[in-house]
């Protein structure tokens, strides 16, 4: 498969997962848009306005340059910048939200269609790549971004749905490329660990720790320390940073004290 034609089936992702997720919010009641999330500080609208506020700066649009105060839920500077998208809507209605999303991605599909990408290391268009975002890593995030969100929405309303699709089978698989970092990094584990992650429907990971303290990609056939297996959902809901552990939500066989260390550094999104 040639770089053209990767990043193409990564736009046709990314269009899926924002269909799916314009089509559940036509379905949020009139009452539930502010029903919070386990995003602290966003309910429903603030999901939706942070979506269309970065898909309509993709479209070419302006930022909103807005005042954002003290906020605890807001971290850093990237922080700031998405809650700045998210308070210059909390006016907007539901179906001004929707339609921006529509008419900012439909504009962008279309830009995307007529001249596709071919440079995965180009640099992203407008701020994404003024904070050193290449055209490859864009198109990888935002269909992670979309279809995770679209969970916290359907989580929060308890509307459960698409964990089948081709966006959670991407950002599932794009989640799991963290393993080395999580295991050696933030858990710690020592050299010569060896760590299996295995998720429903998704080959294994299995990670190795050297002597040097770095985690790499070890062979499927490595005898795991410790192996920790869970279902899809599970595991976006952890390496999200969404929520703790279910009880009974994950199988932990080996070096318990290892697997946890590892599940309770799971977290690899903002």
């Amino acid at each position: 498969m040639t770089d053209q034609e990767r990043l193409s089936a990564l736009v046709a992702v990314w269009w899926e997962a924002v269909d799916s997720f314009t089509r559940l919010l036509e379905h949020v009641g009139e009452g539930q848009w502010s029903t919070p999330t386990d995003l602290p500080g966003w309910d429903v609208h603030a999901i939706a306005a942070h979506t269309a506020h970065l898909e309509s700066l993709l479209a070419g649009r302006p930022h909103d340059d807005v005042e954002v105060g003290q906020a605890a839920h807001v971290r850093g500077a990237m922080g700031q910048f998405t809650e700045q998208g998210v308070l210059a809507r909390r006016d907007a209605t539901p179906d001004a939200l929707i339609t921006e999303i529509r008419e900012s991605t439909t504009a962008r599909h279309t830009q995307l269609l007529a001249d596709p990408p071919t440079d995965p290391g180009a640099p992203a268009p407008g701020p994404f790549g003024a904070i050193g975002w290449t055209t490859g890593l864009l198109l990888r995030n935002r269909p992670l971004d979309v279809w995770m969100h679209e969970q916290d929405v359907r989580r929060a309303l308890e509307m459960p749905g698409n964990l089948d699709s081709a966006p959670a089978v991407h950002a599932t698989d794009y989640l799991m490329e963290s393993l080395p970092y999580v295991v050696a990094k933030r858990a710690q584990a020592p050299a010569g660990a060896v760590v299996r992650l295995e998720v429903a429907e998704h080959a294994p990971a299995t990670v190795v720790v050297g002597e040097d303290g770095r985690g790499r990609v070890g062979t499927p056939d490595a005898a795991p320390t410790v192996t920790l297996a869970m279902d899809r959902e599970t595991f976006v809901v952890l390496a999200g940073g969404r929520r703790p552990v279910p009880p009974g939500g994950v199988r932990v066989a080996g070096r318990d004290d290892l697997g946890q260390r590892v599940l309770a550094a799971m977290a690899v999104t903002p």
